[in-house]
């Protein structure tokens, strides 16, 4: 294995950028990964990180010696204890750190099951919806230009491996996209044209689900050129839901339709 000692390590250097730049990720198309539960969720999905990077007073732990030995040792670097604080917003910089190349977007879905963000900036949010989707089956999802990079450390940690099981396709021209989509694409919405509660909706064909921004929703644009707008009906004095909830709600019901259907 490989050893670092020094904070100015350029290999360390790297790993700052990354975890601190948006424009770093997107031009070396490489992210990094914090804790062992997003390297165990990007193995188990068939990923292979580029390297990983290990404090060496955790070394000797059974939970990492397992991981680290699914993995060829030249890819795997010791740091000396202390070396990653300077760079990890996590557990003070002694967890496990891992260099991946962020996977290609392919072909845009012009059909099928996918989600759409616009304009969808909190973090948290969006490794929710991410989390949401895959329990749901739902394998695509898609962000408009304006959304948080996906790629972040706080969605990584956040979407807890969700990233691994997804068709990501990100700073997408949401109206292009609209424009060869052949499927009905629902928008969550208080009003709008053809405002109908999820519930009376029949969820079991393929469709998009379409979520906006946290406080002004989705824009014009998008909204009319939905198929409809959906909303979650609710008892009492609270106006709207937030958006990971709401998309989580959503979906929930959309696959709880498609199990029963199957019953």
């Amino acid at each position: 294995m490989k050893t670092i000692t020094s904070v100015h390590n350029e290999s360390l250097r790297q790993l700052s950028r990354l975890l601190s730049s948006a424009k770093a990720r997107r031009e070396s198309g490489r992210a990094v990964l914090e804790g062992v539960h997003l390297l165990d969720a990007c193995l188990n999905a068939g990923g292979s990180p580029e390297a990983v990077y290990v404090p060496e007073g955790r070394l000797r732990r059974a939970e990492i010696q397992a991981l680290l030995a699914r993995l060829p040792e030249d890819k795997i670097t010791v740091v000396s204890q202390g070396a990653l604080e300077k760079i990890s917003a996590l557990s003070g910089g002694e967890d496990v750190m891992s260099l991946i190349v962020c996977p290609l977007p392919g072909e845009l879905p012009q059909s099928g099951d996918c989600v759409v963000l616009e304009r969808v900036q909190d973090p948290g949010n969006v490794g929710t919806i991410l989390r949401s989707a895959a329990a749901c089956g739902i394998r695509q999802v898609i962000f408009g230009e304006d959304c948080v990079d996906v790629w972040s450390p706080k969605v990584l940690r956040a979407g807890m491996g969700a990233h691994f099981l997804l068709a990501l396709y990100p700073r997408t021209d949401l109206s292009a996209w609209r424009a060869g989509y052949r499927d009905p694409v629902r928008v969550t919405a208080l009003g709008g044209r053809d405002n109908r509660s999820v519930y009376s909706l029949d969820l079991k064909p393929a469709s998009a689900w379409l979520f906006g921004n946290e406080g002004s929703g989705v824009s014009e644009n998008m909204l009319d050129s939905a198929d409809g707008t959906v909303h979650i009906p609710m008892i009492g004095a609270t106006e709207s839901l937030n958006v990971a909830m709401a998309a989580t709600v959503c979906l929930f019901e959309q696959m709880r339709q498609r199990l029963h259907a199957q019953e």
